[in-house]
């Protein structure tokens, strides 16, 4: 995984994006200057994406595609060693009568389980991912939080995906959000950063927009919808405006960072729609593992369907795969 490509934001960020965060007030003038989020013009777009259709063999390279962009996820109470290692295998091998199935981007799973995960994906090149910082809500003190992101980054943890503290930024606490965001990559050390701005709990695109910027600011390497238990997760539109956030990033900085939509992504028609917004709003660059990710375990299953249907032409019933 390699998001980001120049030095880090400290030596690499124009002035005036260094200036942005010198102190609460010039951080609130600069999130609040940012450009307005037009809400209609930008679910139309977003709805127009959703309509194109495309052919058998680029829908081929699509399905390939998304199903090497998955973060194959476990995050129950009830999750136990057995079913990271089965979780583990599926990853590996996602259709095991099918050897040319890609392998998905990464396994993710609470940080007292990454140990098992990495030891069952050791030289397989298939990331192992951990939620933390009090994870889904993350209602806790930064000392814990801090602890949380230590424990799961010295079990092997490749990436880590942190909650920001919502209340916070929606009180406009801006530096305060900004500053452990910081913490956490710092505490991340060698493990990429994926910030989970929980975008059903900010209520309007315009604090999407800022908090997308907040973490890119503070150095997140990917920026994510949601952690797929707030309703509703991820959706087109706001992953456009997210798109857009890194799109200008690189631009201005020359660095580029992932977007993560995570939660409610189930279809592979739902996940085509994804790459074309992906391709059309950001560019074919993010079309990789490395920018671009789905948090939705239970999208695989569809993949790997389609995928036996355009390989075959005719439909395979799902007995033909595993089921989450």
């Amino acid at each position: 995984m390699t998001a980001t490509t120049s030095s880090s934001a400290a030596t690499a960020t124009p002035s005036p994006l260094a200036d942005a965060t010198r102190d609460e007030a010039s951080l609130r003038r600069f999130l609040h200057g940012l450009p307005g989020v037009d809400q209609v013009g930008g679910e139309q777009r977003a709805a127009g994406l959703g309509t194109r259709s495309i052919k058998k063999a680029a829908k081929l390279w699509a399905i390939d595609t998304a199903i090497s962009m998955v973060d194959l996820t476990t995050l129950e109470g009830a999750d136990t060693r057995g079913k990271v290692r089965a979780l583990a295998a599926k990853a590996m091998r996602p259709d095991p009568e099918r050897q040319d199935t890609p392998r998905v981007a990464a396994v993710c799973v609470y940080p007292d389980m990454v140990e098992t995960a990495v030891e069952a994906l050791r030289g397989t090149g298939i990331h192992v991912a951990s939620v933390a910082t009090g994870f889904p809500a993350g209602r806790t003190s930064r000392e814990i939080k801090l602890a949380d992101t230590k424990i799961a980054v010295d079990a092997g943890a490749a990436e880590i995906d942190m909650v920001i503290d919502r209340g916070a930024f929606l009180e406009g606490r801006y530096l305060e959000v900004f500053e452990e965001i910081q913490a956490i990559k710092a505490a991340c050390g060698g493990a990429h950063l994926k910030v989970i701005l929980e975008t059903g709990e900010l209520a309007t695109y315009d604090n999407v927009r800022r908090a997308s910027w907040l973490a890119l600011l503070a150095g997140g390497d990917f920026i994510k919808t949601s952690t797929g238990k707030v309703s509703p997760a991820a959706t087109l539109p706001v992953t456009h405006v997210m798109l857009q956030a890194v799109r200008d990033w690189f631009v201005q900085t020359g660095e580029l960072r992932g977007v993560k939509p995570a939660g409610g992504i189930r279809t592979t028609k739902d996940a085509i729609k994804y790459l074309v917004a992906v391709h059309e709003v950001a560019g074919e660059q993010w079309l990789t593992p490395d920018l671009f990710r789905f948090g939705a375990s239970s999208l695989l299953n569809d993949l790997l369907l389609q995928r036996r249907t355009q390989a075959d032409g005719h439909y395979s019933g799902p007995d033909y795969v595993t089921v989450d």
